[in-house]
């Protein structure tokens, strides 16, 4: 009798069992299409959702706001990239999927259980959003061309009369490497700015307005035209020196040059040319017949600069090319210059 009771009483409990079994089963593939709890997608709470709704409220929450064009600024200037340029694109069916996948993990029993009690899965889908990084590269460039500015350094420029002072100027450049990252990361946030400010730095020239003058120590101007030689230091004005310069057809060349060679007391190695006559490849040494005085400053292809005791060409083109000096002018000249010094000659 007693076994009779426990058999029936055994049954009774695997009767119970499985017909709990059977309705966990039918419990929980009742919620196959349901979204457990606690499970977010991209961010976005779709925890108890079905996969129609949680698809449609994620294009609503994000898909919809990464169509909207993302902005980059710099001060005043706007460069924009639409979400077809960036070929952005969101795969809202798998991430609902993977949610989905999410919230099916353990036995029908445990998610049956879980449902029942209220229980949740603490799990989030990252987003799966796509785009093209060579449009990216492109923005970058684009915002780079536009407001990249190199630095410019200070410079002279001669002219017959004088020197210009070309004042500095400090550049610009985009942070473009951040600026990449910048954009790459507004471009899947759904719930952030879809604009970015790129960041830039000031790049320093290598030789500032400041620096000029000790660049240029001493700088030679030649105005041919009124016969005159100007002497700067540190770009001022210290002298102005009457000079000669070449006849016609034997011109003192015209342009920029320097000081190639400094000599005291120099001979005169005469020129294989016409107008030399019977002198023509000689040396001549220092003396009587030596037209070069005192002193010899080269420039360029064996004309310079140089004392003569012909006077009487001072403020005229008497010479064969060189530029002539009264024999002190030249002197003083001389111990103020060194070799390297420019030379401009208009």
């Amino acid at each position: 009798m007693k076994r009779r009771s426990l058999l029936v009483l055994s049954a009774v409990v695997v009767g119970l069992l499985v017909a709990g079994a059977v309705a966990a089963w039918a419990y929980d593939s009742s919620r196959k299409h349901t979204i457990a709890k606690g499970v977010s997608a991209g961010g976005i709470d779709v925890g108890g959702m079905t996969a129609a709704q949680a698809k449609r409220v994620l294009e609503q929450k994000l898909s919809a706001p990464l169509k909207q064009p993302l902005v980059v600024r710099y001060g005043h200037r706007k460069f924009t990239l639409s979400a077809e340029r960036a070929h952005l694109t969101t795969n809202v069916d798998a991430m609902v999927q993977e949610a989905l996948d999410k919230s099916r993990g353990g036995n029908f029993i445990g998610r049956a259980v879980r449902g029942i009690t209220g229980g949740s899965v603490d799990a989030n889908v990252p987003s799966q959003v796509s785009y093209s990084h060579a449009a990216v590269r492109r923005l970058v460039r684009r915002v780079k061309s536009k407001v990249n500015r190199a630095p410019q350094d200070a410079s002279v420029q001669a002219t017959a009369s004088g020197l210009n002072t070309v004042q500095s100027r400090l550049g610009v450049r985009i942070r473009a490497h951040q600026l990449a990252k910048d954009v790459s990361a507004a471009l899947v946030r759904p719930d952030g700015a879809r604009t970015v400010t790129a960041e830039s730095i000031i790049t320093k020239p290598k030789v500032t307005t400041s620096q000029l003058a000790s660049k240029y120590p001493a700088f030679i101007t030649i105005d041919r035209g009124s016969f005159q030689l100007r002497l700067f230091k540190d770009l001022k004005l210290v002298h102005t020196y009457p000079i000669a310069v070449g006849m016609q057809g034997l011109e003192t060349p015209a342009g920029l040059y320097h000081i190639q060679d400094k000599q005291v007391n120099p001979s005169w190695h005469v020129p294989n040319s016409a107008w030399a006559g019977s002198l023509a490849g000689k040396v001549i040494p220092p003396g009587p017949q030596d037209p070069i005085k005192a002193r010899w400053m080269g420039i360029f292809n064996g004309a310079g600069i140089h004392g003569t005791d012909e006077l009487a060409s001072i403020g005229s083109a008497a010479s064969h090319g060189c530029v002539r000096m009264r024999i002190p002018d030249v002197e003083q000249l001389y111990d103020q210059v060194s070799v390297g010094t420019p030379v401009y000659i208009a």
